[in-house]
């Protein structure tokens, strides 16, 4: 590890131990902190479809990998607070399971709120609270088995994605009920395989340089078959759709594609943790740090410009090209709070929810409140 500034004392060395401490993997928070602009990117900027091959179009690599990153990571969160490489025994992966209940409910919560707003933007946390309850089961679930999950779902999936699509429901009222109450333009039966990914990869030592290698070349594989491979038998109809690698397809190129993209991002960026950059990339850490406080930010900055601006057609906040002053804000915002606050408003408040509801008669939570949360 690349020795850095030593902070001591205060609410400042407070406050940056926790967040540059050995409980804390920098590199999953700076892949968090990409995935967090990533979304600001695909939600602000009029993004061109992206092809490895034109580097004129890599700027739209954003679009759909970000929230598939953002999946994946959660999964890897899952797994550091449950034990990480180690595990949780029984006892305490009961608490874990009922703090993940919490926070399911509450992360769906704000999705179904944020959803209810004029922001003309798909939001995903409905999805995520869905993801955090089918994480229950696999609390205890070893790398082998939580790997071969995602393999299964991410090319089984697409084909019974596809098909519930077909159905005529969708296209009545309660059909966009349900749509925005499972957040299903993110179907939770595929982005399960990007949960089961993540805690795959947050039950390894990610710390040691050639897990982490390892890992790359496998993402990079991975985005190759899906992106260069699979993706290219996709037709426009037919069940061959579900072979589709277009962001958002739900088929089965996106899948291998966006999943090895996030499995070698995240690698790529505990590796470069180990580098002087994990310094530079501090700001981004912090966005990593709180990012459900700074992806709702959006919709209430976006929303309060909607209300009060001269123009009250909601798509012309995006028009004003917004994504540059509001990611610097950000960073810039997010840098003051972890080091002068500490954690991001909205992940304290679910924390302390969460921990509360697995509190045990001693007022105990289990060791794997010391991992990051």
């Amino acid at each position: 590890m690349t020795a850095g500034p030593v902070v001591r004392g205060g609410r400042i060395g407070r406050n940056w131990a926790r967040i540059d401490g050995p409980g804390r993997e920098a590199g999953v928070d700076l892949a968090r902190g990409l995935a967090v602009v990533g979304m600001f990117a695909a939600h602000m900027v009029e993004l061109p479809a992206f092809r490895w091959t034109d580097p004129t179009s890599w700027e739209g690599i954003a679009n759909g990998r970000s929230s598939i990153l953002f999946a994946t990571l959660a999964g890897v969160s899952i797994a550091l607070v449950t034990g990480g490489s180690r595990g949780l025994p029984p006892r305490e992966a009961t608490a874990a399971r009922w703090r993940l209940v919490v926070r399911a409910l509450c992360i769906w919560t704000l999705g179904v709120l944020l959803s209810a707003t004029t922001v003309p933007i798909i939001v995903i946390l409905p999805a995520y609270g869905i993801l955090f309850l089918l994480a229950m089961p696999a609390v205890r679930w070893r790398p082998p088995a939580l790997f071969a999950a995602a393999a299964v779902v991410g090319v089984a999936a697409p084909f019974a994605v596809h098909a519930i699509n077909e159905a005529a429901f969708w296209n009545t009222a309660a059909g966009a009920a349900v749509d925005g109450a499972l957040g299903w333009h993110y179907p939770f039966l595929l982005w399960a395989a990007f949960l089961a990914l993540g805690m795959g990869l947050g039950r390894l030592r990610l710390r040691e340089p050639a897990t982490a290698l390892m890992l790359l070349a496998a993402g990079v594989v991975l985005a190759a078959v899906g992106d260069g491979v699979i993706a290219r038998w996709a037709a426009p109809a037919g069940w061959s759709a579900a072979l589709d690698g277009a962001p958002h397809s739900s088929g089965v190129g996106e899948a291998l594609g966006s999943g090895g993209f996030a499995m070698a991002t995240i690698a790529l960026c505990v590796l470069l943790c180990r580098t002087p950059l994990r310094w530079l990339a501090v700001p981004l850490r912090a966005v990593g740090a709180m990012p459900l406080s700074a992806y709702t930010a959006q919709f209430v900055v976006w929303f309060a410009v909607s209300v009060v601006g001269a123009d009250p057609d909601p798509f012309a906040f995006r028009g004003s090209e917004p994504f540059w002053p509001f990611t610097i804000a950000t960073l810039l915002a997010c840098t003051a709070w972890v080091l002068f606050v500490g954690r991001g408003p909205l992940e304290w408040a679910f924390g302390r929810l969460a921990s509360a509801a697995a509190r045990d008669p001693r007022g105990q939570t289990g060791p794997h409140r010391r991992l990051e949360e």
